[in-house]
């Protein structure tokens, strides 16, 4: 198996997207990760992770860093003047643009929590963001938060909606892997942004006001299966990933909730779905195969 470093040029920005493959000519596989994160929740350099399991089966990977996350440069810590809206708007429909005349061919979409609401939002704006998708696979996806626990009480209501505002407001990012709750860094824009949509809240832009939700209902999506854990109790609880299915109205979307009950090894969770060594004989051959069907 091998692995390389490219970069896409975006206006200022060079976006990081980590080629991993094993044979040439593969189907492409575009990988999207979440907030607070980066794209190694698909991957390590010592061939761990979903993304490497995947080129192990044949598909050509590619795992992006957003702007200013992971290997992507400016860091955020040096520009930060970003959100979410130049991801779903920019980046998104030119890293597909950039695989398909890499490989030539229609690309899988694999997406960690927030990043299969970037996707969604790319795909229901851009016609030419669906044409060039074969399906799209995403683990723990949610838009609004509306389950209820402690841990929602504590991860979201207070930290999420509240505190990570006020504490990135000042610099302009948030840095959540120094405070020990994230992965990577986040933009002041990107969690305002964000926070509008995790609320109770129509699916509408909050940049320019584009209705995510009504452009949804004159899109045939594409081939989707939505994944989640039982023990992932408020950041894609299954009640919230089902309510995004039911807003982006794609009534053709496969749903399954990962436990031991339901024949997995284990009661995953929002992060060691795609983590844990156990997932390599679980969930990941059915989802290699269920790719190579819709190729």
């Amino acid at each position: 198996m091998f692995q390389e470093s490219l970069f896409l040029s975006q206006q200022d920005h060079k976006l990081h997207v980590r080629h991993i493959w094993q044979k040439e000519g593969g189907v492409p596989v575009l990988m999207l990760h979440g907030a607070i994160e980066n794209g190694r929740i698909f991957y390590s350099e010592k061939g761990k992770g979903f993304g490497c399991y995947l080129a192990q089966q044949g598909f050509d990977v590619y795992v992006v860093d957003y702007r200013g996350r992971g290997q992507s440069t400016p860091s955020i810590k040096q520009d930060n003047s970003h959100g979410y809206y130049e991801t779903i708007t920019q980046d998104i429909p030119s890293l597909m643009d950039y695989v398909f005349e890499r490989t030539g061919q229609k690309m899988h979409v694999v997406c960690h929590s927030w990043g299969g609401v970037l996707f969604g939002s790319a795909l229901v704006r851009f016609p030419g963001v669906k044409q060039k998708t074969l399906s799209n696979l995403c683990f723990g996806t949610k838009r609004q938060v509306t389950v209820w626990n402690s841990e929602r009480l504590i991860k979201v209501t207070l930290i999420w909606n509240r505190l990570a505002p006020l504490l990135s407001k000042r610099k302009g990012f948030l840095d959540a892997k120094r405070l020990r709750f994230g992965a990577d860094a986040e933009t002041h824009r990107s969690l305002t942004e964000s926070v509008s949509w995790v609320k109770k809240s129509k699916w509408v832009d909050p940049v320019d006001d584009f209705d995510y939700e009504h452009a949804a209902k004159r899109v045939v999506w594409p081939p989707t299966w939505h994944l989640t854990g039982v023990k992932d109790k408020v950041l894609g609880h299954a009640q919230d990933v089902q309510l995004f299915i039911k807003e982006s109205r794609n009534r053709t979307a496969r749903f399954s909730n990962l436990s031991r009950s339901t024949g997995s090894q284990l009661n995953y969770d929002h992060i060691n779905i795609l983590t844990h060594p156990l997932a390599e004989n679980d969930h990941f051959p059915q989802l290699a195969q269920w790719l190579r069907n819709h190729s």
